[in-house]
């Protein structure tokens, strides 16, 4: 894990919540070594740890039998119960319970709607003067004008517009929730392990196929499906992304590094 954040450039201080989908090794082995390297680099910001049950135990854990001191606050939060697990002012995280073979998370990370477009002629028509109070307007404060007269962001502005949304399911079979926490998302970042030859065994050790992953993204109307948690036994994934497609066109299969331009809706 931190080899690959600092191969992307990535700050060991930025602000940085991690969020846990279960307690398997490939899942959670690389957050002590991660801590640690953030101590070395002098780290001061708090960092908040999401996770199921077990994950607060598993840290302590780690803490108590390879010592090593903590230039920062750690907040673990053990999930529970379904539902909003992180709230702050531009974005909410829900969290649903899995189908895998131990206690599992998917996660929804949805951004705050958004004020509606901005009509400069309404402003100009209103008397609004360009500056200071179009800002304002353009982030859904009303405004007084010398003469008296409010004026509201609803005078200006179009209908509200929806945040972003991108769902990541960790590991886990279809089940029924997952299309409904997935509904409309702009991303779905969708495991799956074994191509659909392999069905009968990706049931058996809790994972899902790449037609299954479509076909969820399909029910739910995603914008744009990734592929994820691919097995090692697949040498190159142009099946696998083959099987997707025919279900659902809009389909990737995740790389390293790879980015994904998601734009703002302006709808």
């Amino acid at each position: 894990t931190q080899r690959q954040l600092i191969l992307a450039g990535a700050s060991f201080h930025r602000k940085m919540k991690i969020f846990i989908t279960h307690m398997h090794g490939d899942h959670v082995l690389g957050v002590p070594g991660l801590i640690q390297t953030m101590s070395l680099h002098g780290r001061e910001k708090k960092l908040e740890i999401y996770g199921p049950p077990g994950i607060g135990a598993f840290l302590e854990c780690i803490r108590g039998t390879v010592p090593f001191s903590l230039s920062f606050p750690i907040e673990t939060h053990e999930i529970k119960d379904a539902g909003i697990v992180c709230a702050e002012d531009e974005y909410i995280v829900e969290a649903i319970w899995a189908n895998h073979v131990v206690p599992s998370l998917a996660y929804a990370f949805v951004e705050k709607t958004r004020p509606g477009k901005f009509y400069p002629e309404k402003a100009r028509t209103l008397g609004v003067p360009e500056g200071p109070l179009w800002r304002k307007l353009q982030h859904g404060e009303e405004i007084k004008l010398p003469d008296g007269r409010v004026i509201k962001p609803t005078d200006v502005t179009g209908p509200p517009r929806p945040g972003r949304k991108i769902v990541y399911t960790g590991d886990t079979r279809p089940f029924k929730d997952l299309a409904k926490i997935a509904e409309k998302a702009d991303l779905l970042i969708c495991e799956a392990t074994f191509g659909d030859e392999l069905s009968e065994r990706a049931e058996e050790d809790g994972h899902s196929t790449p037609v299954q992953a479509a076909r969820i993204a399909k029910k739910a109307k995603v914008k744009r499906l990734v592929l994820t948690h691919i097995s090692a036994r697949y040498n190159e994934t142009s099946a696998l992304l083959e099987q997707a497609k025919k279900n659902f066109k809009n389909t990737l299969v995740a790389e390293d590094f790879m980015k994904i331009d998601i734009p703002f809706s302006e709808e």
